[in-house]
């Protein structure tokens, strides 16, 4: 079963995704790393996905769609997928849950929960680390959890209702957090 991350950003939810692959296999598709990807390349498409990033606003529907369909194409049927980052609002949900059931796969939702004023601290001090110049700016920051709360949140209510989804506190510190992952995910080393 495949698996759908979701969290405000700095919630953690990269961190642990990659623990989960590392130990059961999953392959990550991470949306905003591949749209960061597509953004450093010289070509038209990433000039305009950069546009988007650089001020905060999210990157049009149709083309985080199709990449999220090449991405699935491409891997194995029995290779889990674990996304993050996607779908990011109820238009990108609809059209998600389309490809999955088009190409055979069914998920689970996570939501790592965490406060906005922790989130920040933790995004600031990893632009330190990282040098990732979208991270720098908290009105930037601001901006995208605002976007977050407006068209994520909807998604993750429905996904509750349909019974998909399971909320994992956030606050905690990396193998913390992991132990609860694992426990809801009913994962076993």
């Amino acid at each position: 079963m495949d698996l759908v991350f979701f969290g405000i950003q700095g919630c953690g939810k990269g961190t642990q995704a990659k623990k989960l692959a590392a130990e059961f296999g999953y392959d990550i598709f991470e949306a905003g790393g591949e749209l960061r990807k597509i953004a450093a390349s010289d070509s038209t498409l990433g000039e305009t996905v950069k546009s988007f990033i650089d001020v905060g606003k999210l990157v049009p529907f149709a083309i985080i769609m199709q990449v999220v369909k090449e991405a699935i194409g491409k891997r194995p049927a029995k290779q889990k997928i674990l996304f993050d980052g996607i779908p990011r609002d109820l238009d990108q949900m609809r059209s998600f849950d389309e490809i999955m059931e088009a190409a055979g796969r069914t998920f689970r939702c996570i939501e790592f929960m965490l406060d906005e004023e922790t989130s920040i601290e933790r995004i600031l001090g990893r632009a330190k680390i990282e040098g990732r110049k979208d991270d720098r700016d908290e009105e930037t920051i601001r901006r995208r959890m605002k976007t977050f709360h407006e068209k994520t949140r909807p998604v993750i209510t429905l996904y509750k209702d349909l019974g998909k989804l399971a909320e994992i506190d956030a606050s905690g510190d990396v193998e913390e957090v992991y132990g609860k992952l694992k426990e809801a995910l009913e994962l076993r080393e």
